[in-house]
């Protein structure tokens, strides 16, 4: 009797969490540098959302479903469609006529579940690591300070704090994401981590 034959199947292909990371860290710093009053809301940020922060973070999110990653996949097409949902807000009462813009009462509401779904997910880097931690720490209370801006019509000041708040959580997202990518290359630790131990 032939003994089975036992197939075992290596998964040689890229970790997709740089393009991720980088795609969202990217989109947020630069919206955030208009939300600290640095410039007006324009086409490049829309770009980028569509593009970088949109578009590449779904295809992480799918390279991440096809290793087996929940927490990533679910992070990664989650924020994908966040940032394609933002800029179809912003230009669907242009394009289409009869769409009426979400007043602050609506996009504080948007922004809240969206501060909420982030909360959740922030718990469950503990399971990960320190830079992911502080990633989706800052994004929950950015999502909560600017769903608390519009609801209550808060001062610019209010609003430029909160950009600079965004500004943190975006370069956390970007170190994080080039910090993979450079361990890798290196085969050793050259921006730590901070790996949880399990």
């Amino acid at each position: 009797m032939n003994e089975p034959t036992v197939t075992q199947i290596k998964d040689a292909t890229a970790n997709p969490a740089p393009l991720g990371l980088l795609g969202f860290g990217m989109t947020t710093v630069l919206l955030n540098l208009h939300n600290a009053g640095f410039y007006e809301l324009n086409a490049m940020i829309l770009a980028m959302g569509i593009c970088y922060g949109g578009t590449a973070q779904v295809i992480a999110g799918i390279m991440e479903w096809k290793k087996g990653n929940t927490f990533a996949t679910t992070a990664f097409i989650s924020y994908g469609f966040f940032w394609l949902s933002l800029v179809v807000l912003v230009l669907l009462p242009k394009i289409i006529p009869g769409a009426t813009p979400s007043d602050e009462t609506a996009m504080s509401a948007y922004l809240a579940i969206w501060g909420l779904f982030t909360a959740v997910m922030f718990l469950g880097t503990f399971q990960l690591n320190r830079a992911l931690q502080v990633v989706f720490g800052t994004l929950t209370i950015l999502f909560f300070l600017l769903a608390i801006g519009d609801f209550t019509g808060a001062s610019a000041g209010f609003k430029h704090f909160t950009g600079y708040e965004g500004l943190v959580c975006g370069f956390a997202a970007i170190y994080t994401g080039l910090a993979q990518v450079l361990n890798e290359l290196f085969g050793k630790i050259v921006l730590p981590l901070g790996m949880v131990k399990k």
